[in-house]
């Protein structure tokens, strides 16, 4: 995974780097001549150009005068505005208009709140001319831990960030004020992060199998549907299929629902009674319980009970996150590995608290709580574990947010848990193959199904390389 630091990591880390020998000085001379070469790589060159460069007063706007030497020494024409002298806004706006680039050096990931008013105005001035910006860490006005934006911010078209990302540059609106980010060395030791953004290599094997394999090896029963509303159920049981479940029981509560569904590789059974499932779940090596259930207090009672007894690795969705009606004990009861992916109204219900600002957060809290990894959807999902370790997945768009995407997440989870994957990569993984089986299957018209299609070339392209 691509190491994240949140904003007080990365104090941490510039406090033990410089601790371990290594002087501010070395460390602004590093950052701001990083930002300078990506002021070159935008411009095409140096010779001719001319840059505005905005600092504040901190350690940013230190990085940013750097850049301003550097680039003047490259042959390029600088105009350097500080916001600590206060600005001459006659002069700074001819200087902005004039402006081939600039670079915004005025705030870093500690920022919280509003732009003060110096600020907030270079910000809209930079927007006005349309000059291209490079950001120093992160474009002001952006909170570094959650990517919020409370009032204006500039929009960068490269962020030059320092060590490792940081999650505003992450979340939106944050990712789409920072535009391309460049990741820049300047020796920060950055310790063992324990966020990370998924990448394709993170996912190698996840549906591998022996040669001697044969399907009850990577069963996935699925709870879920109900007469007359078959179809998110069968969403899971089919996803599950195409991402590695070698069987899949769908199993329906209510008598015909089984009786009403299409022939397919999927086997469909009716049972009276939610909890009708403990008979044969062991034969099973993952449970999908929720999507389509329905809300009457029996199923929510038998979703209670299976989900405390049931001896198989859980992915509990939709239905089966609002039949805990905010009551955490059967997740706790539980001795296997579980699996939660609520969107944000069923994170409420479950944990009680709305998601806020600070999406790692309240994955982070939601784990440590339940025992159980949680996949937290929206933009920009976060799969966090009780231990702390958290990845937040870069796939997927607005595109996604269309009916039964939701129970193709789920089912992907539970092919890669049933091929033998462990929670935590599984629960990565499947968001990740997930947004990226979107952009394959086109986000024109985008509908569940299409998902489904796509789950198999989009495993082809993470398939390790043969040695």
């Amino acid at each position: 995974m691509q190491p994240v630091l949140t904003p007080e990591e990365m104090a941490e880390a510039d406090r033990r780097t410089v601790a371990a020998g290594t002087p501010v000085e070395v460390l602004m001379e590093r950052a701001g001549r990083a930002v300078a070469w990506a002021v070159r790589r935008l411009c095409g060159g140096t010779y001719g150009e001319r840059a505005v460069v905005v600092c504040g007063k901190g350690n940013n706007g230190g990085d940013g005068l750097v850049a301003a030497r550097v680039l003047r020494g490259w042959g390029m024409h600088v105009d350097v505005l500080e916001l600590k002298d206060g600005l001459d806004r006659d002069r700074c706006q001819g200087q902005i208009q004039r402006a081939d680039v600039a670079v915004d050096a005025m705030f870093g990931t500690g920022f919280r709140g509003q732009l003060p008013e110096d600020a907030d105005w270079v910000s809209g001035q930079l927007s006005a001319a349309g000059v291209p910006v490079v950001a120093v860490d992160i474009p002001s006005g952006i909170d570094g831990l959650t990517g919020e934006m409370r009032g204006l911010s500039v929009r960068a078209e490269t962020t030059v960030t320092f060590a490792a990302l940081k999650p505003g540059l992450l979340f939106p609106p944050g990712d789409f004020s920072a535009g391309r980010i460049e990741v820049a060395d300047i020796g920060i030791d950055i310790g063992e992060p324990t966020i990370g953004v998924t990448e394709p290599d993170d996912l190698y094997g996840l549906t591998w199998r022996w040669p001697s394999a044969h399907k009850w090896e990577s069963g996935v029963m699925v709870v879920g549907g109900s007469a007359g509303m078959t179809g998110a159920a069968l969403m899971v049981s089919h996803a599950a299929m195409r991402a590695g479940a070698g069987i899949v029981w769908c199993c329906i509560p209510g008598p015909g629902g089984a009786v009403s569904t299409p022939p397919s590789e999927v086997i469909t059974k009716d049972l009276a009674e939610v909890t009708d499932a403990l008979e044969h779940v062991e034969r099973f090596r993952t449970l999908v319980v929720g999507p389509g259930l329905g809300r009457h207090e029996r199923i929510a009672a038998g979703v209670r009970e299976l989900v405390a007894k049931a001896p198989v690795p859980l992915v509990l969705d939709a239905d089966g996150l609002n039949a805990m009606a905010g009551d955490l004990s059967p997740l706790e009861a539980r001795s296997d590995a579980t699996i939660v992916t609520p969107h944000e109204g069923e994170y409420e219900r479950l944990a009680g608290a709305r998601v806020g600002d600070d999406r790692i957060a309240a994955a982070r809290g939601l784990a440590e709580r339940s025992g159980a990894i949680v996949l937290l959807k929206g933009p920009r999902t976060v799969v966090a574990e009780p231990g702390g370790r958290a990845a937040i997945n870069p796939t997927g768009g607005p595109w996604l947010a269309t009916a039964g995407t939701g129970d193709v997440l789920s089912g992907i989870v539970g092919g890669f848990v049933a091929s033998g994957a462990d929670a935590f990569r599984a629960a990565a993984g499947a968001a990740w193959v997930h947004g990226r089986a979107g952009d394959l299957a086109g986000h024109e018209g985008l509908i569940a199904r299409d998902l489904i299609a796509a789950i198999p070339p989009t495993l082809r392209e993470i398939a390790a390389p043969e040695d």
